[in-house]
């Protein structure tokens, strides 16, 4: 065990790493000092309310870290073990400073970290969270003496949320929904929240398993074979699948299908928004379909970088209706900013019971487009320079180019994403196209570019 901080947790949406290795209580207990002082610092404040997911390791890194925060003189409202949108709710609603969430999100057990937001609910940007890392390296905060020591409170974050939601959802018709919680936190609120506002509920690992020993904490399709199983055996209006804390939701139609964000976004935007017209945010991943799709309507569609941040930061700054992030965090800001996994299949039952149609016929009337995604062994010393001289490339010789992560080229009939990766020594190469033939040919010809500038660095 060691208290020696490795920058290496600190990324770009979050901070995480493997408990007892890269994250101890000692390590939480200086990243609670560094994020204390960061909002008396940054923020002018000095109130967190914070809460941690079921884990096991979660309420000794969360005591670890409000030992840490109270000590610089914050005053920390803890809300214990809940699910991410019970938290996000409760930090939403009381206005503190600043929000802090004690989670390993979608990562298997042995994984935890920590996650921070505004009272907005928007999450804090890469540049927020190396301030708090910088103050963690360079050790500048400054304990306090005892008499001004950080208040604790704990406050129940379940009643209110669930009273919110029962004022905005009342369900006449009889819908039944396939629940997979997985085991994880969204146990402890999704069954008793979706039978409160008249959904029916098949539930699917919805017993608490810190362990996730029934299925992984990524609702990846290939992880959801009991959930589609239940779907089907049960004549089910559809399914949801959540992550490990409850900031993504898979959707599952009523014949089994298992939606992509890009499809599920569409369904949202075409059937949940007729009044809500207005900019929706996809980011540089998302699928051509949803221009298509949602164009014609009357929305606009601005594409941003891939990370969660930024889709709840661009939503608050374009008013907009919808956010659509590939990685399955979607956002209805109508609701709140933050991507409370919860709101998008009580959505998806409200469609239904307002089109008095299935989601599979819905979702049959959305094309998909074939989508291929590679890998490139690059070095990390190489890849961004790599990305850099490609671009400068790419730009010469072709006319619709958006380099605000990466490089996506626009092409008459598909478009290709060629992007570093933050954490691994690759470069991500992902295309669309109208057929396969033109997907190969678009994957074959700029892998085939990519490579040559490997080569030549």
């Amino acid at each position: 065990m060691t208290d020696n901080i490795s920058p290496h947790i600190f990324r770009a949406y979050d901070i995480r790493g493997l408990y007892n290795k890269d994250l101890t209580p000692e390590i939480m207990y200086q990243i609670g000092l560094a994020a204390g002082t960061y909002v008396i610092k940054e923020l002018k404040g000095k109130e967190i309310v914070a809460g941690s997911d079921l884990r096991q390791t979660s309420v000794p890194l969360a005591y670890a870290f409000i030992s840490g925060a109270t000590a610089v003189g914050v005053n920390v409202t803890y809300v214990g073990t809940t699910a991410f949108g019970q938290t996000l709710f409760k930090g939403w609603k009381l206005k503190k400073d600043a929000i802090a969430f004690i989670t390993g999100s979608h990562l298997p057990p042995e994984w935890n970290g920590i996650k921070f937001y505004f009272s907005d609910g928007v999450g804090f940007p890469e540049e927020e969270l190396m301030k708090i890392r910088d103050i963690c390296l360079t050790k500048e905060y400054s304990k306090v003496e005892w008499e001004k020591i950080g208040k604790i409170e704990t406050a129940d974050a379940k009643q209110d949320y669930l009273e919110f939601f029962k004022n905005k959802m009342n369900f006449q018709k009889e819908i039944k929904v396939a629940l997979d919680c997985g085991g994880a936190s969204t146990t402890l609120s999704a069954p008793h929240v979706f039978r409160e506002i008249g959904l029916e509920v098949t539930p699917v690992y919805c017993e608490p398993d810190p362990t996730f020993s029934a299925r992984p904490s990524d609702p990846k399709p290939k992880n959801l074979t009991k959930l589609v199983a239940e779907v089907k055996m049960n004549n089910c209006d559809f399914g949801v699948a959540f992550d490990g804390d409850g900031d993504r939701a898979v959707i599952v139609d009523d014949k089994g299908r298992v939606l992509s964000a890009d499809q599920t976004g569409i369904i949202l935007g075409k059937y949940g928004l007729e009044e809500k017209k207005g900019t929706v945010i996809v980011n540089v991943e998302c699928s051509k379909s949803v221009g298509e799709q949602l164009e014609p309507l009357g929305f606009k569609i601005k594409q941003i970088p891939v990370g969660h941040t930024f889709l709840t930061l661009e939503a608050k700054n374009e008013n907009s209706p919808l956010g659509i992030e590939s990685s399955g965090h979607l956002i209805l800001p109508e609701f709140f900013l933050f991507d409370d996994a919860l709101v998008i299949p009580m959505r998806i039952a409200e469609i239904i019971e307002k089109t008095n149609r299935k989601l599979s016929e819905l979702v049959n009337e959305i094309p998909v487009y074939p989508l291929k995604k590679e890998e490139v062994k690059c070095g990390d010393e190489l890849k961004f320079k790599v990305i850099d001289v490609l671009k400068g490339q790419l730009l010469k010789e072709y006319e619709n180019v958006n380099t605000m992560d990466g490089i996506r080229v626009e092409l008459e009939k598909g478009w290709v994403l060629i992007r570093a990766s933050n954490t691994s020594p690759i470069i991500r190469l992902t295309a669309e196209a109208d057929n396969d033939q033109i997907l190969n040919d678009i994957v074959d010809m700029f892998k085939n570019k990519l490579n040559k500038v490997i080569k030549q660095l």
